[in-house]
């Protein structure tokens, strides 16, 4: 123990902590200004040193801040199963990083392992799976995060190289599912399995010539885009033109352009103009975990008609639900989950279909875990963050049946519903939400359904809606229950919410803490966008007389 101790000293005194910051673990991971980043992602390695200790598995642990400025950076950590880390670490990484000096580091570390019952001193081995992004401040980051990892004795650091986040994740699951793990196959199993589902549609759909063929894809100057370059030269069916790959000259990353600016703004990314009317788009978020489409509005100065994650969300649980049906004798419990900031004209278009929908609080984390709870459990955020995840029994099922079909009934639409199930499976990251995996599978579903952009931008109408911000004293003044839909403290305040939201048609209305900053945030929808509007307002008042000081858009 005394050898683990001095280097843990030793390392530590190489990266102290930033005076006057501290460094918060949420669902993004650690984020903040990529300069000051040294010591966070130093001891977010040894973090992950440990819980690979713990499970006795690979972990990952990436160097991202996603939608970000290009001056950001961020450090996130992968479980063995490929989701993020177990919520019941994050006091411990906040602990950590907030260590004031090296023997207080140290002595968190031996107590922690102690507490956890975690083999130190090398009796044991344990290995860590390395990415980044391409800002400039993540080579030097990454520095850090190995010196971390090595200053747990036996632990291994292995560097996959420039990665999308959800590559990682997907290499972490593979790695320790025994699986082919490199991103080479990764770009494989994408490309083999969209062949799949495009081969598999219909032959009897007559509405396949209505399928534009070609999509433009915005890459957020980050890695999505580049990545996107090399998986479409194995596609066939679908012409594909990256724009915003981060080349010289393109610009900056997730500056003007990616999902989050496109989903925000609702403008066309830059390097998008007159030439790409008619023309279905798409856009990826800086680490590519993030996807909407969009297309460009005629005589608009270039305003889009958006795509958003719930639209994505509803066109999967269709074709979902489409291949099930024709399979009845393999039942399976089929499951969407949200947050309370889905859109409520796709809630009730997903409850129409007959499907059980369910409520968390914000968060992917959140989201994800109930997901687990069904056999196909579908989450999205509007944002564009979701995936879909199968049961290890159904998964058992399902390839007993296709089997099964395939033997006895080949060609017929039972078998071809099961092989297009299979497909499914295979194209999704069960992992965590991957843009370039969502965007593939979004495009097959809509060659097998013979649909164009205009159908699926047909499937509802959204609510107008409007988000505010009101700055408060202490945000945790506010505490809601039923998945942030209701205020239960203070009292009075669901009440006048509740009066103000009876006054408008479709009217709903919600309010709750920033999990950052000390603000309250409001969420307002309503059947016109002047009532949506006069809503949000109405409650930010109210919200700003009980608690705090001033209302921002």
């Amino acid at each position: 123990m005394a050898d683990q101790l001095s280097l843990l000293l030793d390392s530590a005194t190489r990266f102290p902590l930033p005076n006057g910051l501290s460094f918060s673990y949420g669902t993004s991971g650690f984020r903040s200004d990529g300069s000051v980043l040294g010591s966070t992602v130093h001891r977010a390695g040894i973090v992950a040193a440990l819980r690979s200790l713990k499970t006795g598995s690979t972990v990952g642990l990436v160097i991202t801040a996603s939608h970000n400025p290009v001056c950001d950076n961020g450090v996130k950590i992968a479980d063995p199963d490929g989701s993020m880390m177990d919520q019941s670490w994050e006091p411990f990484a906040n602990a950590l990083a907030n260590a004031p000096d090296p023997n207080s580091l140290a002595q968190l570390v031996l107590q922690f392992a102690k507490d956890e019952e975690i083999p130190l001193g090398g009796g044991q081995s344990a290995e860590v799976l390395l990415a980044r992004d391409t800002r400039p401040t993540g080579e030097t980051l990454l520095e850090a995060a190995k010196q971390g990892i090595s200053s747990i004795i036996g632990t291994v650091a292995i560097d996959m190289g420039i990665l999308t986040t959800p590559e990682l994740h997907w290499m972490v699951r593979c790695w320790n599912n025994g699986t082919k793990a490199t991103e080479s196959d990764y770009f494989a199993q994408l490309s083999n399995s969209f062949r799949s589902l495009m081969e598999l549609a219909p032959n009897d759909n007559l509405n396949l010539d209505t399928v534009e063929k070609k999509l433009i894809v915005d890459g957020a100057n980050g890695v999505g885009g580049f990545k996107l370059e090399e998986i479409k030269k194995n596609i066939t069916g679908l012409e594909i033109d990256v724009r915003n790959t981060g080349k010289e000259g393109e610009g900056l990353l997730n500056e003007g352009c990616g999902a989050d600016f496109v989903q925000k703004e609702k403008f066309a990314p830059c390097g998008f103009g007159l030439s790409d009317l008619g023309i279905r788009c798409a856009s990826l978020d800086g680490d590519a975990d993030r996807l909407v489409f969009f297309r460009l509005i005629p005589n608009s100065n270039n305003k889009i008609e958006l795509v958003d994650g719930d639209k994505i969300l509803s066109l999967f649980a269709i074709f979902i639900q489409e291949q099930l049906r024709l399979l009845e004798e393999l039942p399976a419990r089929l499951g969407v989950v949200q947050t309370a900031y889905a859109n409520g004209a796709a809630t009730d278009y997903i409850k129409n279909l007959g499907l059980e929908v369910i409520f968390t609080p914000t968060g992917v984390k959140y989201l994800h875990e109930k997901a687990l709870e069904y056999d196909i459990g579908l989450y999205f955020e509007a944002n564009g963050h979701g995936t879909i995840l199968f049961s290890k029994e159904f998964l058992s099922q399902l390839d007993s049946a296709n089997r099964e079909l395939s033997s006895k009934l080949p060609g017929s639409k039972k078998q071809k519903a099961a092989s297009r199930l299979v497909a499914v499976t295979q194209l999704i990251n069960q992992a965590v939400g991957d843009a370039l995996s969502g965007l593939l599978l979004v495009e097959a579903i809509l060659h097998n359904k013979g649909w164009s952009f205009q159908k699926w931008c047909d499937l509802y109408q959204d609510l107008p809606s409007r988000q505010l911000k009101v700055k408060v004293a202490d945000r945790t003044a506010i505490v809601t229950a039923d998945a942030e839909t209701r205020v239960v403290k203070p009292a009075a305040l669901q009440e006048l919410i509740d009066i103000e939201t009876a006054k408008y048609t479709h009217g709903r209305c919600f309010v709750r803490p920033s999990g950052t900053e000390d603000v309250v945030r409001i969420y307002a929808e309503a059947a016109t966008q002047d009532s949506a509007d006069s809503l949000a307002n109405s409650v930010a008042q109210h919200v700003n007389q009980i608690l705090g000081s001033d209302i921002k858009t």
